[in-house]
């Protein structure tokens, strides 16, 4: 831990390590040799990743940035798939950034493992807090309320005086007053690790932290206390695997001789589909089923229909047909014979 200072005040932190991005699941217990039973809260790291690095010569300060949980690639901007694409990276649903030291880096894709904190670590946890809504001042600042005699009657659970008499005349702020409780940045410190689960990628710590279930939550070494000597450096990790060229591909087996190649088969193509592959020039069943992931997106767009595609199995149908399969539906089965015996018509008086 690094800490640069100008006289008394502490103008930066930077940690040696980087912390994670885990998802709170709840509390159980667990037992230890004694007998006795711990309270844990349970924290998963869901696929808690390096998404990219912030250098000094670039950005200004060193950091990591740490993404965790799966996220749809239709709920992310195009900008931010681009940048998870050239990171080679998964979209994420959480991205909180960690300052670290130079030497504290890990390489982009690098899959962050449990065992990144060891056992009887102190760390510390940040969430955001359950929020309670509009709470009185017993409840939000745990104050003892009023007598239950002389005088009092019906405000029993009330905060008393707000201000003085006509000097100063006025409430200061950041009195303590009943107001919204809650769903506010909160950070516990000097929490224990308990026990980590590294092939379930969990974190068992001991006692509660802040936020609700399914809410994320960031962890690091504690700050305060008693430090760990023998912490992995600069953590622990699964490196990325570097990208293997792709065997070349063995010869598509020929389609079948007596299949018509028309996208007006496909079972589920309604006519704004129709239409928008058409615009496209996707007529025919061979460049169905040869669309790109990145040219289904658009497509699905276009129609108004994000994942149609996989929902109608429009892609799986064309491969059918190609290989010699009959269309699903009656209609198209008709349709298509009817098409070839015109095709083979066309060709006799030819």
């Amino acid at each position: 831990m690094l800490k640069l200072s100008w006289g008394r005040k502490v103008v930066q932190t930077l940690r040696q390590r980087s912390g994670l991005v885990a998802k709170k699941l709840g509390m159980t217990r667990v037992f230890i040799e004694d007998g006795s039973h711990v309270p844990v809260t349970v924290l998963a790291l869901e696929g808690c990743q390096v998404v990219a690095q912030k250098t000094q010569e670039r950005d200004g300060y060193t950091a990591l940035q740490m993404g965790a949980g799966a996220a749809k690639p239709k709920r992310v901007s195009k900008a931010e798939r681009e940048r998870f694409a050239k990171a080679k990276v998964e979209p994420k649903k959480k991205l909180v950034e960690f300052r670290v030291v130079e030497d504290g880096f890990i390489d982009i894709g690098s899959v962050m493992s449990a065992d990144h904190f060891v056992v009887g670590q102190k760390v510390d946890i940040a969430g955001v807090s359950i929020g309670k809504g509009f709470a009185g001042a017993m409840k939000r600042h745990n104050f003892s309320g009023l007598r239950a005699t002389h005088g009092v009657s019906i405000s029993h659970r009330s905060h008393g005086s707000t201000g003085q008499c006509q000097d100063p005349g006025k409430v200061f702020k950041g009195k303590k007053m009943a107001g919204h409780m809650g769903a506010v940045r909160v950070t516990t410190q000097n929490i224990e690790i308990v026990r980590t689960d590294v092939a379930e990628g969990l974190i068992l710590v001991q006692g509660g932290v802040p936020g609700s279930k399914g809410s994320w939550v960031e962890i690091r070494d504690a700050i305060k206390g008693v430090k760990v000597d023998d912490l992995p450096l600069p953590g622990k990790f699964t490196a990325a695997v570097a990208e293997e060229k792709p065997a070349p591909k063995a010869e598509k087996a020929a389609p079948a001789a007596d299949f018509v190649d028309a996208v007006i088969l496909v079972d589920g193509i309604g006519p704004k589909g129709e239409e928008v592959l058409a615009a496209a020039d996707v007529t025919t069943l061979t460049q169905l089923a040869s669309l790109s992931a990145e040219q289904i997106t658009e497509l699905e767009e276009k129609i108004g229909k994000p994942g149609i595609f996989a929902k109608e199995e429009w892609v799986a149908q064309a491969k059918e047909m190609i290989g010699g399969a009959a269309p699903r539906a009656q209609v198209d089965k008709d349709l298509a014979a009817k098409m070839l015996k015109d095709t083979k018509a066309s060709g006799e008086e030819a």
